[in-house]
Formats: C-alpha cells, sequence, structure tokens
C-alpha cells in the first residue's frame, strides 16, 4: 500500500496570535492526517502569546489546542524544517512583505481576515469577534479540504487555493468587519 504524506501548509500573519493560529489547529482537525499545518508570524516576538479567545473558541469546538504556540517564520527556513506544500498569508499586512525564501518553492496564496483581536467592543462582543473568525475560517477551509489535493500539482493547488478566496469574497460568507 502506498501512503500518501500529508499536505503541509503553513499559516503567516504578523503577531501568530489569533487568525494563523486557529487555522493550524482548525486545519490539524480538518484535515485528519492528510494534511499538516503550522503557523507563524512575521513579526515575532517573544512577549506575544495566543490571544485568550482563540483558544477559548477553539477548545468549545473540541480542537486540541495543548501543542498550540506563537512562533517566528525563522523556524521553518531551517535545513530540517519540514518542507511547505502550500504557504497562505492571512492578513494585509503580510500579503504585501517580502518573505523568506522557502525551500521547494510552494505554492501561495493570500486570505485576508480581519484580526479579531483588534475588535473594541464588550468582552462578549470581543469573544463574538473571534466566533465569528472561526465560523468564516471554518467554511473557507472546508472548502479546501474538500479538494482534490492529492491530484493538485503546485500550480493547481496555488489556482485552487486563490480561488477559494474569491469564492468566500463573492459569496459575502467573509465579513467585511468583524
Amino acid at each position: 500500500m502506498n501512503e500518501r504524506k500529508p499536505l503541509n501548509v503553513l499559516f503567516l500573519c504578523n503577531h501568530n496570535t489569533a487568525r494563523s493560529i486557529m487555522a493550524e489547529a482548525m486545519l490539524n482537525h480538518m484535515g485528519k492526517g492528510n494534511i499538516k499545518a503550522y503557523s507563524a508570524a512575521s513579526h515575532f516576538s517573544e512577549k506575544e502569546h495566543i490571544h485568550p479567545y482563540a483558544l477559548k473558541i477553539l477548545e468549545r469546538t473540541d480542537i486540541d489546542t495543548s501543542t498550540l504556540r506563537s512562533k517566528s517564520w525563522d523556524e521553518f527556513m531551517q535545513a530540517d524544517s519540514p518542507h511547505m506544500d502550500i504557504v497562505i498569508t492571512m492578513c494585509d499586512e503580510t500579503e504585501g512583505e517580502v518573505c523568506p525564501f522557502w525551500q521547494g518553492e510552494p505554492a501561495t496564496a493570500h486570505w485576508n481576515y480581519p484580526d479579531p483581536s483588534r475588535f473594541v467592543g464588550t468582552e462578549e462582543e470581543q469573544f463574538n469577534a473571534f466566533s465569528q473568525a472561526v465560523r468564516t475560517l471554518h467554511n473557507q477551509l472546508d472548502l479546501f479540504v474538500n479538494l482534490p489535493l492529492d491530484t493538485l500539482d503546485r500550480l493547481a493547488l496555488e489556482y485552487e487555493a486563490r480561488l477559494l478566496e474569491s469564492k468566500m469574497l463573492e459569496s459575502k460568507r467573509f465579513p467585511a468587519e468583524v
């Protein structure tokens, strides 16, 4: 029996405290071993930690958070780092950034998500912003995991991942603001 290696996906945000962390946890849960998701920050600081609402909403949906931690994209540029099949930026700030050279020239895509940690309001409203972000992200990740990933080459994977952003925008399931 020929066992396929999992598709490696790296989600990038500026700080790796909310969106990219949630995407990593959710995709690992939804990918059921066929996908291995990672996340990292382009502007990492040892002082930053995962937002408590990100952890709370993931735990409420029975997603394991025990191994999650904020980390720098530098971890994924080491010789022994996992080879990424696709790198997905998740915020406007990282979309235009000069990214490092990734081993193996992975596919790239940009999925723009408002940062729920920047939402200003009551605690309940802030938590609701995270809930909305998770629902929207779940919809997009559900489309991603249902792509015929084992048949897509790098260019087709890049095309399909980028098309998912357009589909989310067109369907209006993607909130203009959180």
